[in-house]
């Protein structure tokens, strides 16, 4: 390895810059603090030292009615991006999650300076859709690291592209033992009591849809356990949506806030109903048993059908079979989801098998073993 590296990190978003604040700190530590880290990122990053080439939020941004006004500005630090790059010429780049962007920049310094090897960390899922994506990936990116099990296949299969797979952080999310119980205490919850999480998700759009149905899906449940109790994670942004829909229900909720009472309540949790979305990994992680619901614009969800996978849920995909229940658009009614959930909050085969399949997750995401951002940091090291 060389001895005194200099690496460039790339993120366009708060996910990508989760990451790569976890991946410098690994780094730094592998390395001695010989490492040199430069490029563009968001807090974590620069809590980790880095002095970005400008603020994330002039790209961080989603969707075209916030995309289209600012574009000359994203394609400018497009440009500058690439531009510093091939300038001071580091040992490798690596480009995190935000591939709208990282990847544009990725194509520039492959076209202007091919010598420098180029790291895609948190790739996109061309593995759901566009799948040709993977072949032109291996032109100008040199090694993947992967967030979920089975992309090293996929990837070695559709452009040959050298992929190891480093874990997801989900796994460093896990609740912490007995913080259920606690949880329980503090919000009045017999120990005996069935709970059932509900997670609306955590994008306006999806809530606005999901509330209403999950509050009916909530009542039904509620007539046939009057013991069950109901918890409500939310993230602020969306939480006074939440908290007046809420009102319309025929039952009441606990709403919670913060990742730490997220995941005692996660501890405390019989089963839940949640969004599509990386959230079922993390029930998954932490053994609840779980249903999926989700409701998206009809335009868009005809877009949606274009995609190349037998289910949205990621613990499915990673278990290699339908373990996991799921309701999409007109299916997602209170009728099925009362239906799906109701075996899932007694102690019956159907739970038991919901337990069993969620048990084998934690061994094939690698729980126990190194963190995913030290096992990024060695691949990224290795990759030297």
């Amino acid at each position: 390895m060389i001895a005194r590296p200099r690496i460039m990190l790339v993120a366009g978003e708060p996910s990508g810059d989760a990451l790569g604040g976890a991946l410098m700190a690994a780094l730094k530590e592998m390395t001695g603090g010989t490492v040199e880290l430069t490029g563009v990122g968001g807090p974590h990053m620069i809590s980790e030292g880095l002095a970005s080439l400008f603020p994330m939020t002039d790209i961080a941004v989603m969707g075209p009615r916030e995309v289209i006004p600012r574009l000359p500005k994203i394609l400018r630090r497009m440009r500058q991006t690439a531009a510093f790059a091939v300038a001071t010429h580091p040992d490798l780049v690596v480009i995190i999650d935000s591939p709208d962007f990282t990847h544009n920049v990725a194509k520039r310094i492959a076209r202007r300076a091919p010598d420098i090897p180029i790291v895609n960390y948190a790739a996109p899922t061309v593995w759901a859709w566009r799948r040709g994506r993977a072949k032109a990936m291996a032109r100008y990116i040199k090694r993947v690291l992967a967030l979920l099990p089975f992309e090293p296949d996929f990837f070695a299969a559709h452009g040959g592209l050298d992929c190891v797979y480093v874990g997801h952080p989900a796994i460093e999310r896990l609740p912490d033992k007995g913080s259920g119980a606690e949880f329980r205490a503090n919000h009045d919850i017999p120990a005996a009591a069935p709970v059932l999480l509900l997670l609306p998700g955590s994008r306006l759009n999806e809530v606005k849809r999901l509330m209403a149905v999950f509050g009916a899906t909530a009542g039904r449940l509620a007539s046939l356990n009057p013991d069950l109790r109901f918890v409500l994670p939310v993230v602020p942004h969306v939480r006074a949506i939440v908290e007046q829909a809420a009102r319309a229900w025929p039952v009441p909720v606990d709403i919670v806030e913060g990742e730490d009472n997220k995941r005692a309540a996660f501890d405390a949790a019989t089963a839940a109903l949640a969004a599509s979305g990386t959230v079922s990994l993390e029930l998954g992680l932490a053994g609840v048993p779980m249903v999926i619901a989700y409701k998206i614009d009809p335009i868009a969800w005809t877009a949606a059908r274009l995609v190349k996978v037998p289910s949205v849920v990621l613990v499915n995909l990673i278990l290699d079979r339908p373990s996991v229940r799921e309701f999409l658009q007109e299916e997602c009614t209170p009728e099925n989801l009362t239906q799906a959930l109701s075996p899932l909050l007694q102690d019956d085969d159907v739970r038991r098998q919901a337990l069993a399949d969620l048990g084998e997750l934690r061994p094939l995401m690698g729980v126990g073993g190194d963190a995913p951002s030290r096992r990024a940091a060695r691949a990224v090291l290795d990759t030297l």
